[in-house]
């Protein structure tokens, strides 16, 4: 941890903030400015300012906010204790912090007569402290000789074992209140197709796409592309297009991707120059939010891929920005994930599916070879998806023909409850309840294979 005291104040880096204390927190390196988002409003301030806004609504602290240098960003405590859960005092003679963000029970120990804090355990390494009897230490590490202890002040080395007292257990508890997050749901169980749309030309086969898929609510047409490193976006909507939809009881959940300018004969600008900037990510979630607005979407599907694994944070962060957006103006947000392995981790499926105003999350499994309906269990047991209390949509797409077997999701095994594969595309809801037994009562569960034309993915 970097602690670094200017003008009278303390400030934290970036990396120890972001890495020890709140991920939320996101540094723009490029344009030399902090973001942090909460469940209702974008946090942002520019290095050397003390000027903050809370969305639009400007407030100022009497310090710097943001100390910035080539290397790392340098964040004043008491601006990053606003929205994080943690405790901390500041020492001086030296200076320091101690800083504390875990709670619970932990073991002490008083002093039974006068002794002497060392540096490292014997009697040759300097000594830090006098202590006298009756002095409460924190036991870190106990040893029968020397035991790693921790002063109220925030020492932390070395006593003769056998000069402290009997360990007892103290608490330690935080007044801190994490914020909620709400999401749009809808009252019906979610059956989603993806419509590949390349031409402006194929949206007027919409009616022929509904009627040969049954049971069809959700169609997410491939509209939007990333044009520009700007922020721009390529679209091939139609508003007759989505009136027919909602004429038949469909909603429209449009794609966005970050590959659909190859579809028009146009090279795929870089990912990394619009995430990893604020006001061109600003740019395409306003662009994408206006486009909602135009053609009255009901909702806005994400399919990044291939992004590089540097920019996870970038791409998180775009997700948050977005989210809001969707939010306020009463749009579902659903975003498209790998298949969780190692090499997809900076996706974040975590922090999309519990953190944020996300509506849907969608798995795609079509990349997964999969010789039995034994590795989706596997999979989705050893992931822990049936463990959150979100909406989850599971898209098995192009399983081998092979893979027929039921799959019992490890949940609900007590009912019996499957999803039957089949080699098309499934798209399953599970509303993910604390209780399964009432998620047995709400909905069906047992999903058949669509029948797609060859203009849906």
């Amino acid at each position: 941890m970097k602690c670094c005291l200017f003008d009278g104040n303390v400030y934290l880096d970036f990396e120890t903030v972001h890495d020890k204390i709140n991920s939320r927190f996101f540094w723009d390196a490029n344009e030399n400015k902090l973001l942090y988002t909460t469940a209702t409003d974008l946090i942002s301030t520019d290095a050397e300012s003390t000027t903050y806004y809370v969305t639009k609504d400007a407030r100022t602290l009497d310090h710097t906010i943001v100390k910035a240098d080539a290397s790392t960003a340098y964040i004043a405590i008491d601006f990053v204790k606003q929205y994080s859960d943690f405790d901390y005092t500041v020492y001086d003679q030296p200076n320091r912090v101690v800083l504390t963000n875990q709670w619970g029970d932990y073991n002490t120990a008083p002093v039974k007569k006068s002794t002497e804090l060392r540096y490292q355990g014997g009697i040759k390494s300097p000594i830090l402290a006098d202590l006298a009897k009756g002095t409460v230490l924190t036991v870190l590490e106990p040893d029968e000789t020397w035991t790693k202890v921790m002063t109220d002040d925030g020492i932390i080395c070395y006593v003769k074992t056998k000069a402290l007292g009997s360990t007892s257990t103290a608490t330690r508890t935080s007044d801190y209140t994490a914020e909620e997050f709400s999401h749009i749901k809808k009252d019906f169980s979610i059956n989603l197709g993806w419509h590949q749309v390349t031409n402006s030309n194929a949206n007027t086969n919409i009616a022929n796409v509904l009627s040969n898929t049954k049971g069809l609510n959700v169609i997410s047409p491939t509209w939007f592309y990333l044009k520009d490193t700007n922020g721009g976006i390529g679209s091939l909507a139609s508003s007759d297009y989505v009136n027919y939809c909602h004429q038949n009881g469909v909603e429209v959940w449009a794609l966005v991707s970050n590959f659909g300018a190859k579809d028009q004969g146009l090279e795929s600008p870089d990912t990394t120059q619009v995430l990893t900037y604020s006001s061109r990510r600003e740019s395409l979630i306003n662009n994408l939010i206006s486009a909602a607005i135009q053609y009255k979407l009901d909702g806005i599907n994400v399919d990044f891929e291939s992004l590089d694994p540097s920019i996870g944070d970038s791409y998180i962060q775009f997700i948050r920005e977005l989210s809001l957006k969707c939010a306020n103006n009463g749009i579902v947000l659903s975003v498209d994930n790998y298949p969780p392995t190692a090499y997809t981790a900076f996706y974040n499926r975590s922090e999309q599916l519990l953190k944020h105003g996300l509506s849907v999350v969608i798995l795609h499994l079509y990349d997964i070879k999969m010789p039995s309906a034994v590795r989706l269990r596997q999979l989705i047991w050893r992931h822990n998806i049936c463990a959150v209390r979100k909406r989850l949509i599971v898209a098995l797409c192009d399983l081998p023909s092979a893979c027929k077997e039921a799959v019992q999701l490890p949940h609900l095994a007590a009912a019996e409850r499957t999803l039957d594969i089949r080699h098309a595309v499934i798209i399953a809801e599970i509303e993910l309840l604390i209780e399964p037994r009432s998620l047995i009562s709400r909905h069906q569960l047992r999903i058949s294979g669509n029948s797609m034309t060859a203009e849906q993915h």
